[in-house]
């Protein structure tokens, strides 16, 4: 008895030191580092997928939490790889004494052993499988994980390293590649798969082993029905289905701007992913036929609240004959007609014009430069709305030279363009295209236009805050631009005028096809031409790129939002009751405008030590000078001042004449 008792104590002590030393073993397990690439994703305003990467690799791997995965897969996965996944520790004794057993009875391996766990020991490590050293490392990695992490991570590691044929890593990627959809919701016969792909990835591609595929898919169904996880019915049924024969395409949703999103760290825009899609399918088929080398740049944006909900920047992205890798609505191309909506805002609010004054478009000459307009004829006197909705250029131009081309630029800047100036100064020409910019700012510029005067930047990160404003024109001024533009006729089939308010646009020499518009919610622009800067011979925007521009706003909105009402200061009367000074521009009853024509609005100034120059129009001499509210210079009668020169900064200057009409201009020193 005594013996027996010692043999017991002996036995115990042993176990313990087995139990102890096997826990030691498992503590001084160094694991392998359990963070791994991930392709980069961009999505839209809900979380939908625009866009994704591979990682450096090459590998399609992405991140795949198990919340994301249809339970019916997770459930098929435990069932047929490891029913024990929940209650074992990384070993599964259970199922190492059943494979041993059914080896030693058929002389050969029968079933394997391998915890969900083991196996991701495996892929972390990539690791050998075939002998018994394999199989220890494997063990003993498994039994370190399931201290270090939580059953639904270890999960998660499988399900986004599982190999799944060629480069696809992961469960997500498969069911985009192979199924075409996020792995959120399944059919039976789609789980089955995607469990049983990772077995064999290579030996059983459906676009390669499709027979091979689909049997293997079939076992885990009937398996799946034997252990009540899958109805049989229901098992049956997913026999039925066809497995997938090709590759899908990962999604490929604005990839100029995920391509730019991701290079600034962003990865949630603004865009409606159903929204991209419909107009990335009517910009293929529209510009279907018309031109292999012809591109294309829409978008469309919410002026309320300055949100891009879509954006296109080529006819395709891939499309080799028409540059479509060349993202063109950040290009720098000439605006055509299209700034003259802000030039007849500017003179509304100066008050050098009214909708209902008259204005020639006669022969001009301002010094060397005589404009002509695009048809070469005349059209005599006529109401200023008039010749903005017929896009005339000699109006345009008398009064860019009433504004200054100087105070144009500014305004420009004020609504957030950058604008090109071919020889670094503004002339008389900018008014009709004499300058660079790009769709991206012309819709800004038109979001300022449709928001009553007021400037935002444009937002595409979802993430980012908006802007603050800057007004650029009045209220007034802007729904009187508004109105005028929306009494012209829109194509045929676009409906009635009135709904939009919108302008088209050609550059010299039919390189650039304008169209830009706007209803009370949405604002939407579309520029067509060649990258390079060829012509388009016969290109004009109102042919071209109108069509597309009133397509797409009836992809944006089922009915147009109406424009706003006119603010209560809106001159709505016919000429004839219009103050005298605006019944003619440039007439014998309408005194020049008090303005300071230099330093523009917004100016940058170096200082020279010599003071700042200051050049008036119109008033009436003495003036006063004011900066930042404090007076410099007083009883000044020539149009031509001087202001002492102030330290380096931002300076308000303010000019008052004898009326006690004022003008105000913000300057930088530097």
């Amino acid at each position: 008895m005594a013996r027996l008792w010692l043999a017991l104590v002996l036995a115990l002590w042993a176990g313990a030191l087995a139990r102890d030393g096997g826990d030691d073993w498992v503590a001084r397990t160094r694991l392998p580092v359990l963070v791994h690439a991930i392709s980069p994703e961009v999505t839209d305003r809900n979380g939908v997928l625009l866009r994704a990467y591979t990682v450096d690799d090459g590998l399609w791997r992405m991140a795949t939490p198990a919340a994301s995965v249809d339970p019916l897969l997770t459930d098929m996965l435990i069932a047929w790889e490891d029913r024990r996944f929940r209650r074992h520790s990384g070993v599964d004794l259970w199922a190492v004494l059943r494979a041993g057993w059914q080896a030693l009875r058929a002389g050969h391996v029968v079933s394997g052993a391998s915890t969900l766990t083991m196996q991701v020991a495996r892929l972390i490590e990539d690791g050998p499988t075939g002998d018994w050293r394999g199989k220890l490392r494997q063990a003993r990695v498994a039994l370190a994980l399931e201290r270090r992490l939580s059953k639904d991570e270890i999960l998660q590691l499988y399900l986004e390293l599982a190999p799944y044929g060629g480069n696809i890593e992961g469960v997500r990627a498969a069911s985009l590649i192979w199924l075409g959809k996020e792995p959120r919701r399944l059919t039976p016969a789609e789980a089955a798969l995607l469990v049983a792909l990772p077995q064999s990835p290579e030996a059983r591609r459906p676009d390669r082993h499709p027979a091979a595929a689909r049997a293997a898919r079939d076992r885990v169904l009937a398996r799946m029905a034997r252990l009540d996880t899958l109805d049989r019915a229901d098992a049956r049924a997913a026999m039925r289905a066809p497995v997938p024969g090709t590759r899908q395409r990962m999604p490929l949703l604005a990839p100029h701007l995920a391509d730019r999103a991701r290079r600034d760290g962003t990865l949630r825009l603004t865009l409606d992913a159903g929204l991209q899609t419909s107009l990335e399918t009517l910009v293929r088929s529209y510009m279907a036929g018309r031109g292999q080398r012809l591109s294309v740049a829409l978008i469309v944006a919410d002026h309320a609240s300055g949100e891009v909900l879509a954006s296109v920047g080529s006819t395709g992205y891939a499309d080799g004959r028409g540059q479509g890798f060349v993202d063109m609505t950040r290009a720098v191309r000439s605006p055509g007609s299209t700034l003259k909506p802000l030039v007849y805002g500017l003179a509304f609010d100066r008050g050098l014009a009214h909708p209902d004054t008259l204005i020639s478009d006669t022969p001009v000459r301002f010094g060397s430069y005589a404009p002509q307009n695009f048809d070469g004829q005349f059209h005599g006197d006529l109401r200023v709305a008039r010749a903005l909705q017929l896009s005339l250029n000699i109006p345009v131009v008398r009064l860019t030279q009433a504004l200054g081309p100087a105070h144009l630029i500014a305004a420009m800047r004020a609504a957030g363009m950058d604008p090109q100036l071919p020889g670094g100064r503004a002339g008389l020409a900018v008014s009709l295209g004499g300058v660079g910019v790009s769709p991206w700012e012309m819709v800004t510029l038109y979001t300022a236009l449709a928001q009553q005067g007021t400037a935002h930047p444009l937002r595409w990160s979802a993430d980012a805050p908006r802007g603050d404003p800057v007004r650029i024109l009045s209220q007034r001024a802007a729904w009187q631009v508004g109105h005028v533009l929306a009494g012209l006729s829109p194509p045929p089939a676009a409906g009635p005028p009135g709904r939009v308010a919108w302008k088209t646009g050609t550059s010299y020499g039919h390189r650039d096809a304008w169209a830009l518009g706007w209803d009370g919610r949405y604002v939407v622009g579309v520029w067509i031409g060649r990258p390079d800067g060829t012509p388009v011979p016969g290109a004009f925007g109102g042919d071209l790129a109108a069509p597309l521009l009133f397509e797409a706003l009836g992809r944006v909105r089922a009915d147009p939002v109406p424009l706003p009402a006119p603010p209560p200061d809106a001159l709505l009367p016919g000429s004839a009751a219009l103050p005298t000074r605006l019944r003619r521009f440039g007439g014998p009853h309408a005194p020049p405008a008090f303005e300071v024509a230099f330093p523009p609005d917004g100016a940058r100034l170096v200082l020279d030590g010599q003071g700042i120059p200051i050049k008036l129009r119109g008033g009436v001499p003495p003036y006063t000078l004011l900066a930042d509210g404090e007076i410099v210079a007083t009883r000044q009668q020539g149009p031509l001042l001087t202001m002492p020169s102030r330290g380096p900064g931002f300076t308000t200057l303010s000019v008052i004449d004898a009326t006690g009409d004022a003008e105000r201009v913000s300057i930088e020193l530097r």
